[in-house]
């Protein structure tokens, strides 16, 4: 259905022609193309410069690398039980209540988002949330929209939280501890905002229609092995990220090669290409070198207008209304890097304010971060259908009720 985010098999139906393979491509396989195709005709016909696009690519292909490796990986760990173990573990702690499952859900989203990263929540905690549906015999919808909107909206609080964040705070000069001070209550109203829709939309006993669930048994392993290789490459993944030094795609590409080398070994039947996500490898770069040319041709001295140098709350209100909007219009990384070239550099509230948009805004469109992305490709994988008229609608309200708290409580803290 052309409204709904639905997957088939990865892989399935090798021998069709060119015509089944092109009734099978998604809406967003399109789009991915297309933004490729526009990206590199602004680079052939001189749009878009050499140097410009030449600079682009250089930022965006260590991001490449984590978005194909640390989905690789995530499958590859899907597929060894290592989700279902976790999945059990959260179901039983539920002890068939529904709320306290939601609570757990809630807590175990926001603080993977928060230590972590944002797009890393995407992978890894969404195949948790699927698989744990599927083990208790509950809809996978409310799971699935728990992991995407906290995994944008927990991610205010640290530098690693977020990509963005790392920006802001080389930007504002805060170190870690100095960013979670200006940013711990704009961390909880946004929490409390996506916790509450989360309820309304999603939880509540009319939309999931059940009072309590079953609690599985723990899953019993086909190859305990593999399973106990790919936990510790996964854990070893998070720790790298948390306590060293190392840059994401460093860390992403060690973990996977680990689990692949154990699948080449154990189950090489498993290793095909359709585990590589050649819809995100294709969107990024196109998307990147588009906004590039956007902004080579206009975007700035139309986003000086529209931010204005307020450093006040109505500037930062008018701040992160027009990241939010920017971000869903394009992609949070993008409008981030636009807006914040036009912040005038003592408004450090006003560039806070963009950091809220571009982080809690971006939640109507798949394509506004990287992180829904990530998690609409788990989905894809994994069979889970998204309604997209819902998603986008319950997305708005929380991208608006959500933005303003969290504004109102940099205010109060500011």
């Amino acid at each position: 259905m052309a409204g709904d985010l639905s997957v088939g098999e990865p892989g399935s139906g090798g021998g069709e022609g060119p015509r089944g393979l092109l009734r099978r491509l998604h809406p967003l396989d399109w789009l991915a193309g297309a933004l490729l195709v526009l990206g590199l005709l602004a680079v052939v016909t001189g749009l878009l410069p050499p140097g410009p696009a030449a600079a682009e690519m250089r930022r965006v292909g260590p991001l490449l690398v984590f978005l194909g490796t640390v989905i690789v990986m995530a499958e590859l760990t899907g597929r060894a039980q290592v989700f279902d173990v976790v999945a059990a573990w959260v179901a039983r702690a539920g002890r068939g209540r529904y709320p306290l499952l939601f609570g757990l859900c809630v807590l175990f989203a926001s603080l993977t988002t928060i230590t972590l990263n944002l797009d890393t929540t995407a992978v890894l905690l969404t195949p948790v949330m699927l698989t744990l549906a599927g083990r208790v015999g509950i809809a996978a919808v409310p799971l699935a929209m728990t992991t995407v909107w906290l995994a944008n909206t927990a991610s205010l609080l640290l530098p690693v939280s977020n990509l963005t964040n790392l920006l802001a705070a080389d930007r504002v000069a805060l170190s870690p501890s100095g960013l979670a001070a200006v940013m711990w209550l704009p961390q909880l109203a946004a929490i409390a905002v996506t916790a509450a829709c989360l309820w309304v939309f999603y939880w509540r006993r009319g939309r999931r229609g059940a009072d309590r669930y079953v609690s599985p048994d723990a899953p019993v392993a086909g190859d305990p092995v593999l399973l106990r290789i790919c936990a510790v490459a996964c854990a070893g993944f998070l720790l790298a990220i948390l306590l060293a030094d190392v840059p994401l795609w460093s860390a992403s590409l060690t973990a996977m090669a680990v689990v692949v080398v154990a699948f080449a070994v154990r189950r090489r039947q498993e290793l095909r290409l359709s585990l590589v996500p050649w819809r995100l490898l294709v969107l990024v770069p196109g998307m990147f070198l588009v906004v590039e040319a956007i902004d080579a041709h206009g975007l700035h001295e139309r986003l000086e207008s529209l931010l204005g140098t307020d450093d006040g709350f109505v500037g930062m209100l008018r701040t992160a209304a027009v990241g939010a909007g920017l971000s869903n219009v394009l992609n949070n990384l993008p409008a981030y890097l636009a807006g914040e070239a036009v912040v005038p550099a003592g408004n450090r509230q006003q560039l806070l304010a963009l950091l809220i948009g571009v982080n809690v805004g971006p939640l109507v469109t798949p394509w506004a971060s990287l992180a829904t992305l990530l998690w609409f490709e788990r989905c894809r994988r994994q069979g889970t259908r998204i309604a997209m008229g819902r998603f986008m609608g319950t997305g708005l309200v929380l991208a608006v009720t959500g933005t303003l708290a969290a504004v109102c409580a940099l205010a109060l803290v500011g």
